[in-house]
């Protein structure tokens, strides 16, 4: 079960990311500001960031939460805006993401489960996109689909070499 959900289901919370809320509530102006700094959206026009800003929320997590876990369902595409977290794939590979990088789009792609675990390394700020504006987002910011499938490329060439040692 993705985390939104969990937050949703009102799990623990110190286990679980939670929604932007009281004290800090991050306004549209403010994540359009965020979103241009980016690199996966440096393209977008305004109008386009303004559409990615309404279709997100942001989520906020402590270290060491599971933000997707291998095998499970997914249902939201994450872009990270602060902070650091681990990637763990079957067979040991690991990766560490930074501001700007993004995952959990080939469960929306592809409808299959989650590739990877994800956890916080440290506490982080995620501008989180549900499965069901994951279309718009795509429709919206044309440029983004070439982005994503070139990451998408790049990620699968990084296993096969990793496979092949």
């Amino acid at each position: 079960m993705e985390f939104v959900s969990r937050i949703m289901d009102a799990f623990d919370v110190k286990d679980t990311p939670r929604p932007v809320l009281s004290g800090f509530r991050m306004a549209q102006d403010s994540k359009i500001e965020r979103l241009q700094n980016v690199p996966l959206l440096q393209d977008c026009s305004t109008r386009q960031l303004r559409e990615v800003a309404r279709i997100a929320q942001v989520f906020e997590a402590p270290a060491e939460t599971v933000l997707t876990r291998v095998g499970e369902a997914g249902d939201e595409f994450f872009l990270l805006l602060d902070g650091s977290a681990r990637v763990e794939v079957p067979g040991g590979r690991r990766s560490v993401l930074r501001p700007g990088d993004f995952f959990g789009e080939m469960s929306l792609l592809d409808e299959g489960p989650r590739s990877a675990t994800v956890t916080a390394d440290t506490a982080v700020r995620l501008l989180v996109i549900r499965r069901r504006h994951f279309a718009t987002l795509l429709r919206e910011a044309s440029g983004l689909t070439l982005k994503i499938l070139a990451t998408l490329t790049r990620r699968v060439r990084q296993l096969e070499s990793a496979a092949a040692k």
